[in-house]
């Protein structure tokens, strides 16, 4: 099943949330870089969901982010 990207911001915690699914208990979590907490499927592996600490204070830092995850992307169908 192919889903699109939601975008969170928790302003009082400064974490973007960028994930293709809501939350749920069984999911697994992974630091995978500089702040960066990866959530997992339990059972493939596959990332669900990235969490971006202290990410306006990056923004200050620098325009540029870059994580340490590939994807691909592609325009859904409008309906």
């Amino acid at each position: 099943m192919e889903t699109g990207l939601t975008f969170d911001y928790d302003r009082e915690g400064d974490i973007l949330y960028i994930s293709t699914l809501p939350p749920y208990p069984e999911q697994e979590s992974e630091e995978i870089g500089d702040e960066v907490v990866a959530r997992l499927n339990p059972d493939t592996g596959g990332v669900e969901a990235l969490e971006i600490l202290f990410f306006s204070t990056r923004l200050l830092r620098s325009s540029r982010l870059e994580l340490p995850v590939t994807t691909e992307m592609r325009l859904t169908a409008s309906g």
